[in-house]
């Protein structure tokens, strides 16, 4: 894998070790690491994102006050209800909750948190899809109102594109960095054919569709996610098939992996895919509860996670959406817990250092 794999921006990292402000919130005692000794950590578990206590500052005096008063500085209740799709830059994570069907916003740099799709004629009935251009336009797939909302990344809405003539059931957006192709993931209903991929220029003109019902290359059945690759590359999660299918910018098929399993590198029940700066793509399952990774050859090459009956550190419950951020963080939501957890991705001094804790424990045993 190429160093820029391991490569994270420190700037951002300080932002987001700051996330737990709040004196009342315990930091987790980790290290938990993925993959575990002998071999070398490549990723750490770093925080989870589930109330304006993990990311708001609170002042001494605020706090000290709250100490004495055995009352709670900052909110720690959750803001989402039903976090699903993410998406991720600069310190703003955007989740689309469709238990209160709005976008709740962690602002890092700002440390607050925020909504939107309240208000008409952007007012969300079920946000499905997230996507994210390099302008930090947010594109919001909406399953029941059959159309895709885009806002700019402060929550304005800016226009809609397609609509109830095109889409059944939309329930996933992917969009080219420079935002002029957009994705719009239709799984329709069970007993539809129109399971596809519509494809729509920047002004919201309808220019291509991809694929129809069934399983060959090419074909889907309940298409629910997709991603953009830095190079163009599309890739859709084909969740019927069991599978995720790679296109060009032309949309045509150039290749597909996976197989239903109980193995690593099969699906179960995926849900969310992202792809990151190198290319990499990231697979969450709800069956399995984490998410694998794989390179642009289909090679697996990391699965973190693990189903549980309680909420802890790299266990889940029922995970959904996932994205990755500029510095190489991973986000992942997980519906039944009610939380954004954030892993990091480790340096190679990192990792070296980890891993040699890690044996000298194992000595002093």
């Amino acid at each position: 894998m190429p160093r820029s794999f391991y490569l994270i921006f420190p700037i951002l990292a300080l932002l987001l070790a700051g996330c737990s402000t709040v004196e009342e919130k315990k930091p987790f005692d980790g290290p938990l690491s993925w993959p575990q000794p002998p071999d070398q950590p490549r990723f750490a578990y770093e925080t989870e994102l589930r109330s304006i206590a993990d990311v708001a500052f609170v002042p001494e005096e605020v706090s000290i006050r709250a100490k004495l008063t055995g009352t709670s500085a900052v909110s720690d209740q959750p803001v989402t209800d039903k976090p699903s799709s993410i998406v991720a830059r600069n310190g703003k994570i955007y989740v689309a909750d469709t238990g209160s069907n709005t976008i709740v916003v962690f602002d890092v740099p700002s440390r607050k948190v925020y909504r939107f799709g309240i208000r008409e004629p952007g007012n969300l009935k079920e946000p499905a899809g997230l996507a994210m251009d390099e302008k930090m336009n947010i594109y919001v797939a909406d399953s029941v109102r059959r159309t895709v909302f885009v806002y700019d990344g402060f929550g304005l809405f800016l226009r809609m594109i397609g609509g109830p003539e095109d889409l059944e059931r939309p329930t996933g957006v992917a969009v080219s960095r420079d935002g002029e192709r957009i994705y719009v993931i239709d799984r329709s209903y069970n007993d539809s054919e129109n399971h596809h991929v519509l494809v729509y220029d920047k002004e919201g003109k309808k220019i291509q569709v991809i694929g129809s019902r069934g399983n060959g290359d090419g074909q889907f059945n309940i298409p629910i996610q997709g991603a953009v690759a830095p190079d163009g590359t599309l890739y859709i999660l084909d969740s019927g098939n069991f599978r995720i299918q790679a296109f060009d910018k032309e949309g045509n098929f150039l290749r597909s992996f996976g197989n239903p399993g109980k193995e690593f590198g099969n699906f179960g029940r995926p849900r969310g895919i992202a792809v990151d700066d190198d290319g990499l793509i990231y697979v969450t399952d709800a069956s399995f509860n984490n998410f694998q990774i794989f390179n642009p050859e289909a090679q697996l090459l990391l699965a973190i996670g693990q189903s549980s009956l309680e909420s802890h550190p790299g266990e889940y419950g029922m995970l959904n959406g996932i994205a990755v951020d500029e510095t190489g963080r991973v986000y992942v939501a997980d519906q039944l817990y009610n939380k954004v957890e954030v892993i990091r991705r480790l340096t190679d001094e990192e990792g070296e250092q980890m891993l040699k804790e890690a044996q000298q424990k194992e000595k002093a045993k």
